[in-house]
Order: C-alpha cells, then structure tokens, then sequence
C-alpha cells in the first residue's frame, strides 16, 4: 500500500528567556523514528540499524553543522511569533 516517510522539526521552550529552548529534528519512516537530531544532545541518535548508520555518517558530515545553527537561526528568531500564538 506504499511508504511513509516524515521529518518533524519543533522548537521546545520551557521559558520566555530563551535559555530553555531545544530543537528536535526526527525522521520518521512508516510511524517509526529511526534517527533523530537533538540540539541538547548535540548529535544525531539513531534508533534502527539505519538510524544508527546514519547517525555515524552524519555526525561526520556537513549534516551536523547545518544542524547546529538551526537553533540560533530559526528557533531564538521566532520565538516572539510562537510565544505570541
């Protein structure tokens, strides 16, 4: 019946002053998260065999750095607009 395939990114904020905020980037396969990115963590955590394979090469790879900036770029510049809502 075919294949599901989802990446889900959210902004976690536990206070208004932006020490608390998290960024979570999950690849989903068929309802199954098999890798996912953690900015307090600071590396990609596989959870399948693939997930971890590719968890190894991405923690080695541009992935990573394009990861780490997203909390600074995109998650502190928008959290007046996700506090507002």
């Amino acid at each position: 019946d075919g294949y599901f395939h989802q990446r889900v990114t959210q902004c976690r904020y536990s206070s208004k002053d932006l020490q608390g905020i998290e960024f979570i980037d999950s690849y989903v396969f068929n309802q199954a998260e098999y890798i996912r990115f953690n900015s307090t963590v600071g590396k990609f955590v596989g959870y399948t065999e693939l997930g971890v394979k590719n968890a190894e090469a991405w923690n080695k790879g541009p992935e990573l750095a394009g990861e780490l900036g997203v909390l600074e770029r995109y998650c502190k510049h928008n959290a007046d607009i996700d506090y507002s809502a």
